[in-house]
């Protein structure tokens, strides 16, 4: 299975370093929204091999740059500086995780195409890294902000900020193109407009 993998996302850096991936070319007008998924014990498996594209590709020899976001790091920093998160820490033994779920979801601002995720990623981004085929996007951390962020509200939300470079989220479980399942037994929402990187 090693091996499988391992030539999976090897597939998976072949594509996004394509330049008809980065310029969403056979998408019709939709802009190039892409989910990688794999077994959750591949974790870190994936972690190093994202720090190595990262490391490896920029723009002066590639043509483009990889931009990483993970998630979890996004809100735990905001949680940090807005001294929530001694709060969640009192509200989740008071309280339960579900009420923590919910106090952190309401102040990031998840069901808003402005929360505060989004508008992390939007402000980390200069004009000209929007540009078509200048830059790949990358979304991580999704397991370990798990209950708390959806990854289809994220997805959804920020379809209607970048319109014009890639984006690929790495996915600790399943998707067949409709349905994202975390872990390969949460059923975390129906997704449409995203494409398998790779197929299986």
């Amino acid at each position: 299975m090693s091996d499988a993998f391992d030539g999976r996302l090897d597939e998976a850096g072949k594509r996004f370093k394509s330049p008809g991936f980065r310029e969403n070319k056979g998408l019709g007008n939709e802009v190039g929204y892409y989910v990688f998924d794999y077994p959750a014990e591949k974790e870190l498996v994936v972690r190093d091999r994202v720090k190595e594209w990262e490391k490896q590709i920029d723009k002066a020899t590639h043509g483009f740059g990889i931009r990483v976001f993970d998630l979890y790091e996004i809100m735990m920093d905001y949680l940090e500086k807005n001294g929530f998160l001694e709060k969640c820490f009192d509200m989740e033994k008071k309280s339960g995780i579900r009420k923590v779920t919910e106090a952190v979801s309401r102040s990031l601002k998840l069901d808003r195409y402005d929360g505060e995720i989004i508008t992390h990623i939007k402000n980390s981004l200069p004009e000209k890294e929007l540009e078509t085929g200048g830059t790949v996007v990358f979304l991580t951390g999704i397991g370990k902000c798990y209950p708390i962020i959806r990854s289809h509200k994220i997805l959804n939300n920020l379809h209607l900020l970048l319109d014009h470079v890639p984006v690929v989220m790495f996915y600790p479980g399943k998707y067949d193109g409709t349905e994202l399942i975390l872990f390969d037994a949460v059923k975390d929402d129906n997704y449409y407009r995203a494409l398998p990187l790779v197929s299986k």
